[in-house]
């Protein structure tokens, strides 16, 4: 009878007789969280993943840490350290859709967009707004086309870097309107704008929250954006679609995922701590106030999503011949 007892209490406090309950039975999470992001702080990319860290924080009763890591080829650095690390839900990544197209571009990214991460969940999206410094005579998108079919080569495009993406949806309009434009790469957004306004470039892709007050206050003009409806901020501004190139379409959407093989329920949990968050009203109006949707996606739909987009903007790669220097 004592045996007996003996052994129960042994089993409930996992010690003795060599018996190590496995890791999914343990509490998760003990310990703080690490959400890496691709870009510098203050971007629409950080933005968004500080607010899913505040709700991940309160939600999971620990602390998630923001680590940016910018850098690399469309963000790179950061894809292949999330890939690389360790599988327990500890360490989490900012899910952008250059993560989808740094590898049509580079060789030995080191990393596969599909097979090296298990998605979490869809937080938000938005549009791209194209651009153009006042100086540039033209107050629409057919009116771009003709100045830079007008002027071959002359026309130049900012972007945040290689395989971002407004760098493909410049490529992308390219393609689509038959025009000689010139790519212009910089080290984030911030200095492509700046250009922009000193007008030391002419055109420039964006999401739309980084570049609002610049728009409202006349600095820049926008011609449209890439979304499938109109922007909610710029109700003014038409789409892409509208001014006669539905193949120019790209959203700008944010997400989290984890290294492939974080077990499921941890998966599970963090999806649905992120998607009952972006239903509450705190987590909606942040998003709202950076100037995004909320389109909340689970893991399997999420997954499905970044293949598709893995695919597509691999096509739009090859067909467009971009090259990298």
């Amino acid at each position: 009878m004592h045996s007996r007892g003996f052994l129960t209490g042994a089993l409930a406090c996992g010690i003795g007789f060599g018996f190590v309950f496995p890791a999914h039975t343990q509490f998760y999470p003990s310990r703080p969280i690490k959400l890496i992001v691709g870009n510098p702080p203050g971007g629409p990319t950080d933005t968004v993943a500080r607010i899913v860290g505040d709700r991940l924080t309160v939600s999971l009763r620990s602390p998630v840490v923001i680590d940016n890591r910018p850098g690399g080829a469309g963000g790179t650095i950061a894809f292949k350290t999330a890939a690389a690390a360790v599988p327990d839900g500890y360490t989490l990544l900012a899910a952008v859709p250059s993560m989808t197209v740094s590898p049509a571009l580079y060789r030995n990214v080191g990393y596969d967009p599909v097979k090296s991460f298990a998605p979490v969940a869809m937080v938000a999206s938005g549009s791209q707004v194209l651009l153009v410094n006042p100086s540039v005579p033209a107050k629409s998108v057919s009116e771009l086309v003709a100045y830079a079919k007008a002027n071959p080569g002359k026309v130049h495009f900012g972007s945040p870097g290689y395989g971002t993406g407004p760098h493909l949806s410049g490529e992308l309009l390219k393609l689509q309107a038959g025009i000689d434009i010139v790519h212009v790469p910089y080290r984030g957004s911030a200095l492509a704008v700046a250009d922009l306004l000193a007008g030391q470039i002419q055109m420039m892709l964006e999401p739309g929250p980084a570049v609002l007050s610049l728009i409202e206050a006349g600095k820049l003009r926008a011609l449209a954006v890439t979304g499938e409806n109109r922007d909610p901020n710029m109700l003014g501004v038409p789409t892409m679609t509208e001014c006669g190139f539905p193949g120019v379409v790209a959203r700008y959407w944010n997400g989290v995922a984890a290294p492939a093989g974080t077990p499921k329920h941890i998966i599970d949990q963090l999806s649905t701590a992120i998607i009952d968050g972006i239903e509450t009203a705190d987590m909606r109006n942040s998003l709202t106030r950076a100037g995004l949707e909320a389109t909340p996606m689970r893991s399997e739909a999420f997954a499905a999503f970044i293949a598709a987009e893995t695919e597509r903007w691999t096509t739009i790669v090859k067909e467009a011949g971009v090259k990298v220097d």
